[in-house]
């Protein structure tokens, strides 16, 4: 948790400090999937998609899920990290990130029995009998459990063996992270995925011991925390993105979120990213800061640093949300698409007569001359 009486201003373009790595605001791009990697690499389109968003003065960039294993992808289009060439396609363009200004993060994810579906401009879902037939790229999801997503195919139920391979996997990619520069590690744990899926007694009904009671059900998950803890650097930051609730009677709750944070917490987590929903095929009621109370009741039950995500699309509204003490760290996604330069239309918003000193050089100057052509027209 950060000290934001002792800051002056804005918070939101005030510096935050987590673990020993420095952010230049309270500004996070919430990890966006992509869709364009060729066996898992990441690609010319990812060092220029999230290169915008450094150039553009963001604190935070953090890479969009990266599948831990192969069978770990979303889709066949989705990036990975289980080998050393894919590491090294990441860490130019972590170097990128960081030598523009911006806190490089890399989220670690696992799709589970969301795993192997088309691209959302193939139709998404899963591939259809006759797509199979065809030999489109097919595999076989697991989960704690199997039972599907939905009216999705039955995942394989992982035996304990297969955790233990799993936890493997989460170790080298974790590893993998470090070598390749990343300031900040995030553990997928939300959206119906399978760290989720484990979570959640709608999706896990196992009898054994990573089942059953709330106990039993985070076992998995935190093992995972545990196991990322221990390659990954204490002076950089761990962070772990959950699903706040399931939107769902009967499901994982924010109360439920609020012990996980907890255990979190004492495993040496520095941030907790409060998102929502994913596991069951029901959409909640998106509207501006829906999310929000889930970082805020989080942030305050369990004393850990939140992200607050979801529908925050203005200055004034993410400032507001900092001010309340609901959140330490803003995250965008739909912004910063529509405006990768964000942060700088929240320095004009919030201070705008603040010096731009501290813009990279092509924003200042491009601010500078935009300001010299107003004065020169009368509009300024």
């Amino acid at each position: 948790m950060t000290d934001q009486a002792a800051h002056t201003g804005p918070l939101l373009l005030q510096p935050l400090v987590l673990a020993g790595v420095t952010l230049r605001n309270r500004i996070a791009v919430a990890p966006m999937c992509q869709y364009r990697a060729v066996d898992g690499m990441p690609l010319d389109w990812h060092l220029i998609q999230l290169g915008r968003f450094a150039i553009g003065g963001n604190g935070l960039v953090i890479a969009e899920a990266t599948a831990v294993e192969a069978r770990g992808r979303i889709t066949h289009g989705c990036t990975g990290i289980w080998n050393d060439e894919q590491a090294r396609a990441w860490a130019r363009i972590a170097d990128f990130l960081k030598a523009n200004g911006s806190v490089a993060g890399m989220q670690l994810a696992h799709a589970g029995r969301k795993a192997s579906t088309r691209r959302p401009w193939e139709g998404g879902g899963p591939l259809t009998d006759v797509e199979r037939a065809k030999g489109e790229l097919d595999w076989q999801t697991v989960a704690p459990s199997a039972i599907p997503f939905g009216d999705w195919s039955s995942p394989h139920a992982l035996t304990t063996a297969e955790l233990g391979e799993l936890l493997v996997a989460w170790r080298q990619a974790a590893q993998r992270t470090v070598d390749a520069g990343f300031d900040m590690v995030e553990v997928h744990a939300a959206h119906g995925y399978l760290i989720h899926s484990f979570l959640s007694p709608l999706s896990n009904h196992r009898i054994d011991a990573y089942g059953g009671d709330l106990e039993g059900r985070m076992r998995f998950p935190l093992e995972v925390v545990e196991t990322v803890r221990a390659v990954w650097p204490k002076d950089r930051i761990l962070s772990v993105r959950i699903s706040a609730t399931d939107w769902t009677e009967g499901g994982w709750t924010i109360e439920d979120s609020v012990v996980l944070a907890k255990a979190l917490k004492e495993r040496g987590v520095d941030l907790v990213h409060c998102s929502s929903g994913g596991n069951v095929p029901v959409a909640p009621k998106v509207e501006p800061s829906y999310q929000v109370p889930f970082a805020e009741q989080v942030r305050r039950e369990a004393q850990v640093a939140t992200v607050a995500v979801g529908a925050i699309m203005t200055p004034k509204q993410a400032e507001a949300i900092l001010q309340a003490g609901q959140a330490d760290l803003i995250a965008m996604a739909r912004a910063a698409v529509g405006d990768p330069n964000w942060p700088v239309r929240a320095h004009e918003a919030l201070a705008p007569d603040a010096s731009f000193d501290a813009w990279p050089f092509n924003v200042r100057y491009v601010l500078d001359a935009r300001d010299k052509l107003m004065k020169r027209s009368g509009l300024l």
